[in-house]
Formats: structure tokens, sequence, C-alpha cells
């Protein structure tokens, strides 16, 4: 029976670089569905009557094969049937995919000696790690490159995959959206990894969760950075996953850790860069104060978060994890850079500012929907003088919204 492959939402965006010379490039952690888009691409260049070649090196044989140099693996492209010297003469493409590009000892040279040389090669990859590929990637690739950071799925996506009907924009009944909160309810709880998502049974999706837990972070991202102790780098994760929304404070977590300052920054930079976790910035009209301002500790996923911090997903949905639910909606929809949060002098706080170009956008997460506008809204934009409209979005799951700018989750940015 054949696997059924559904598009991503980053594809439309990816699908418009295929016909340009620039290598494209999607990262981010295992098990989010890069093979999955790799193998979509493939199958839509197919219809589309394209040649593809995929290599998968995964397999070491293929690593040693390109490892060898560019001579080697052209000649193993005319080894599969390929007129190399017809798509030279013609100007088309002969797509190559290549999945777990890190593998390479050299990926930066490979890439480049392609990109250059071989132009009618046009080269879609995967990797793993922006840690690991950041250590092997050079500058010589500066302007050869278009970059997409591949996230767990969005909850647009987890009904894509579910087969659930659904029209952003348009209005909702009661009964719909009755389904939709129990949908969102179970894409809170359990996170929105491809495999999760698409599993029914509530204890294989824990089992599920676990797995990528000590496979991916607790072993591979460990063995990558070459933690020494594992059981102070495990207990900064679990104590970071309880913190999720909270400040980050730097020396508590080395105290309660045991772990020097600069090891634990060491550690949160990893985890950032094998997408883990996000730092996120205070927003301010200042930018050399936003800089220096005290972050935020979110998580990309909620499954992993809570498998972390409470060992196991919960019946209930805390109010951290709807948070955090709705972070990574506002990453995968806009991109980490776009997301920051506010903090006045006095304390007053509003969970996400989305940083538009035509402005500002508080974004206020409530589990149930309040009564009125919360405060730190209003005070927000009497301390804002760039005459932008003043918008806001407060997101709830429960109850029902009082006024036009309370909205559901699935409403978020239609």
């Amino acid at each position: 029976m054949e696997m059924t492959i559904y598009k991503r939402q980053v594809l439309d965006e990816l699908i418009r670089y295929l016909n340009t010379d620039d290598v494209i490039v999607i990262h981010g952690a295992r098990q989010v569905g890069k093979t999955s888009i790799l193998m979509y691409l493939q199958h839509q260049l197919v219809d589309q009557a394209e040649q593809t070649v995929y290599i998968d090196l995964e397999d070491s044989r293929f690593v040693a094969l390109i490892d060898r140099g560019v001579d080697e693996f052209l000649n193993y492209i005319r080894g599969e049937g390929f007129d190399l010297s017809t798509f030279a003469q013609t100007g088309k493409k002969l797509f190559v995919l290549v999945d777990e590009i890190q593998y390479l000892a050299d990926p930066s040279s490979f890439l480049k000696l392609i990109a250059d040389h071989h132009r009618y090669l046009k080269l879609v990859v995967s990797g793993s790690s922006s840690f690991e590929m950041k250590s092997k990637f050079k500058d010589s690739l500066v302007g050869r490159t278009v970059d997409y950071e591949i996230y767990p799925l969005s909850f647009q996506e987890m009904l894509l995959f579910k087969g659930v009907n659904f029209v952003p924009g348009v209005p909702q009944t009661e009964k719909k959206i009755q389904e939709l909160q129990a949908l969102y309810l179970e894409y809170a709880l359990y996170g929105g990894y491809p495999k999760i998502v698409l599993t029914a049974e509530l204890d294989r999706k824990e089992k599920y969760i676990q797995q990528i837990i000590d496979t991916y972070i607790r072993k591979d991202i460990r063995d990558l950075a070459e933690i020494k102790d594992v059981n102070r780098f495990n207990r900064l994760l679990e104590i970071l996953a309880s913190q999720s929304g909270n400040l980050l404070n730097i020396a508590e977590l080395s105290n309660t850790c045991g772990l020097a300052k600069q090891t634990v920054e060491r550690y949160l930079l990893l985890l950032e860069q094998t997408y883990i976790l996000r730092l996120v910035r205070p927003f301010t009209r200042n930018l050399r104060s936003e800089i220096s301002k005290t972050p935020k500790i979110f998580f990309f996923d909620t499954g992993l978060m809570q498998m972390l911090w409470l060992k196991r997903p919960q019946k209930e949905l805390l109010g951290p994890v709807f948070e955090t639910s709705i972070f990574a909606e506002l990453v995968k929809r806009f991109g980490p850079e776009m997301v920051a949060f506010w903090r006045s002098t006095d304390k007053k706080e509003i969970d996400f500012i989305l940083k538009r170009p035509e402005g500002p956008l508080p974004v206020e997460v409530k589990m149930h929907f309040p009564p009125a506008i919360p405060q730190p809204i209003q005070r927000f934009w009497r301390d804002d003088s760039t005459g932008t409209a003043r918008v806001s979005q407060v997101v709830s799951l429960f109850g029902t919204p009082s006024h036009p700018q309370m909205i559901y989750p699935w409403q978020l940015f239609p």
C-alpha cells in the first residue's frame, strides 16, 4: 500500500525557487517531515515530466561516493542513464534531491562546485541540524542558497493530514467550532510531529513522543555536542520544559543544575540550533534596548515540552502549554525573528508582539475568552506613538468571544 504524502504549507514558497540557480536547503529537527517534502517535490516534478534523482545520505555508500569528489558524483549520475551534456546544452534542469546533507565531510565544497560549474543540476537538499550544518557550511555558499526551516505541523496542516475540511477566514457553525476545539486540544496536548498527528491511539502517541526524546534529544544532540555530564544536561532539559513561556534566568538554571553559566549558555544555543526551543526577545521601540533585555524561553513542540516536564501529555490543557502552542503557530506562519513579547517597566505584559512591516500586532493568549480586551494591550497602545492602526488579537480556546478582536487559534491571521 502506497504511503500518502501530504503537501506542507512551505512548499508553496519553496516551489517558486525550483527554476532558479539557487541551491534550496531545507533544515529542521528529525522527524518533522523533511524527507516527505523531498518526496512530494519529486512526485510533483515527475508529474510535470521533469527528470529527477533522489539520494539518501543515510546510506553510507552515497556518502562515500560524494566524499570522493564531484567527478565521482557526476559519473554516478551518468551511470543512472542521464546524458548530462544534453542538460548543459539545452538549459533544462536535472533535479537532484539530497536527503541529510550534513553527513558529507565537506558539504559546502560539494554544493559550491555544483552551483558554480554545473548549473543544469538543480540541487534541493535537506539537513537535520543547523548546529551541525553551520559547523560544516562555509561562507563560500553565501549568495548560492535559499534556506527554509521546517517545523512540526501547524494546526492547519494537522487538519489536512487528518482529512478535516477547513476553509480559513469563513464563519463557522457552532458544531464546527466544537469540532475544531476538540482537534486543537489534541494538537496542543500532543504536538505537531507528523507521526504523532497521524497516530490515533493516545498511548502510542505518548510512546512515539518519548522515542523522539530518547533518540533525537537525549542521544543525537548529546553526541553532536559531545556532552559529558548527561544527567545534568537531562536535568536542564526538564527544567527548561517546565519554564516554557517564562523569562530566562541563567544564574538560576546554573545553580539548579550544577552547571557553569557558560555551559548553560552553550546548551541553550545548541537547543536553539537543533530546533528544540527558542529564546524570544522583548519588543521595544529602541533596538539597542531590545537586544539587551532578558528573553523568554519557548519550546517549539508542546508534546515534547510536556513529556520532558511532566513525563506524559496531560488530560487537561495547562496555560503554559496553550501559550506555547500559540507561539509555535506564530513561528510557523511568520518565522521566529518576527515574534517578540512586551513587558513594561511596571511589569505589564503582552504574551506576543508580531513584528509586521505595517506595524506591531499585540497577541494576548487566554485559555478562556475574557470579558474585555486586557489592560496590558490598552497600555501598549497608550505608549505607542507610531501612528499605526491599533489592531490586536486575543486568542482563546474556550468560551465565547465578546469583541471582534477576540479569536480562536484557527482564526489567527486568515
